[in-house]
């Protein structure tokens, strides 16, 4: 177990925020043992003839990796060029101190920290680069649905909504890490930094001493980020709203933001949202901004259109995504 004591300064200081390099080491995970990601299957063939010496060598039997690794993002527009520049300047004492509360002593292989920095550098670019835009569309979803949870029904429904793992009775954070040592963490005004990730099967903390308490979860939307093709909309929808429209509506069962789907569909956003605008202006649609997006997702009577159009019963829609 480990608890966040969080002070009246902390609790409006509780903020979103999405790191790619926090990706990048999370992902490290699924290189160790794809089986257990079965998600990311597809990710874990495209990068099979990648150099791994390096990377395996960074987490341990059950999967934690240094806290190096693991950096402090201050915005949901953190860029990698950024953090792996600050990753650049941490000092390589800290590194090997990171390095033996992991691994127990340093391997051979990470001594040569100009090596391992250029091995992760390398595996960015031909891992994740490519199909970052589209992760980080996933990531921003995901948090502009927790801000409305919080906003909505406040911090517990938002923090329970998170894991089960997760809650909140003020002014104290729980979290249940499986073999975790117990640790209690003053906040100490710093608030707290909540970061999704399409790589975590459950809830990671790293505590660093004297920094910003950081707490890492799993995303809505992960399984979607390494689909090849659009979804396509039941032919009975197609033949009442058009192909184009019915698959858009398919398409939105998850919060996603018209640049995302116009990046998957191969087209202009200026395109795309003239169609999302009119499934919104229909009732079908519900759309938000979020920073420079707008998320759409299906309404009650959407969900409804394409559950009876499959002819199975309609699921609820998300219930804190209104109509904008």
């Amino acid at each position: 177990m480990i608890e966040f004591v969080l002070g009246e300064s902390d609790l409006v200081d509780v903020r979103f925020a999405v790191s790619p390099l926090n990706e990048l080491t999370l992902s490290l995970r699924v290189l160790k043992n794809p089986a257990r990601h079965p998600l990311h299957l597809p990710f874990a063939r495209r990068i099979r003839d990648v150099d791994t010496e390096v990377l395996l060598a960074l987490s341990n039997e059950r999967g934690w990796t240094p806290d190096f690794l693991s950096p402090r993002p201050h915005s949901p527009f953190t860029r990698i060029e950024d953090e792996f520049a600050a990753l650049r300047e941490v000092s390589t004492r800290t590194m090997r101190r990171d390095l033996r509360a992991v691994l127990g002593d340093v391997p051979t292989v990470l001594r040569d920290r100009d090596r391992m920095l250029t091995a992760l550098e390398n595996y960015w670019q031909v891992a994740l680069a490519g199909q970052w835009d589209r992760m980080r569309a996933i990531l921003e979803a995901d948090i502009a649905h927790r801000g409305r949870e919080m906003v909505q029904h406040g911090l517990a429904a938002m923090f329970s909504g998170i894991s089960e793992r997760i809650t909140f009775v003020s002014p104290v954070v729980r979290v249940l890490i499986k073999g975790a040592e117990p640790r209690r963490v003053e906040a100490g005004g710093q608030g707290i930094t909540l970061v999704p990730s399409l790589f975590a099967l459950r809830t990671a903390v790293p505590v660093d001493p004297g920094a910003r308490p950081l707490l890492i979860y799993a995303a809505r939307g992960a399984g979607t980020v390494w689909e090849s093709g659009r979804a396509r909309g039941p032919a009975a929808l197609a033949g009442v709203l058009g192909r184009v429209r019915a698959d858009l509506l398919a398409e939105l069962g998850e919060p996603r933001s018209s640049t995302d789907i116009a990046r998957h569909a191969g087209v202009t956003t200026s395109a795309v949202n003239q169609h999302l605008r009119a499934l919104r202006d229909a009732g079908l649609l519900a759309s938000q901004r979020h920073g420079r997006s707008v998320v759409y997702l299906r309404t009650e009577l959407g969900e409804a259109l394409v559950s009876h159009s499959l002819g199975r019963g309609s699921s609820a829609p998300d219930p804190s995504f209104h109509r904008t």
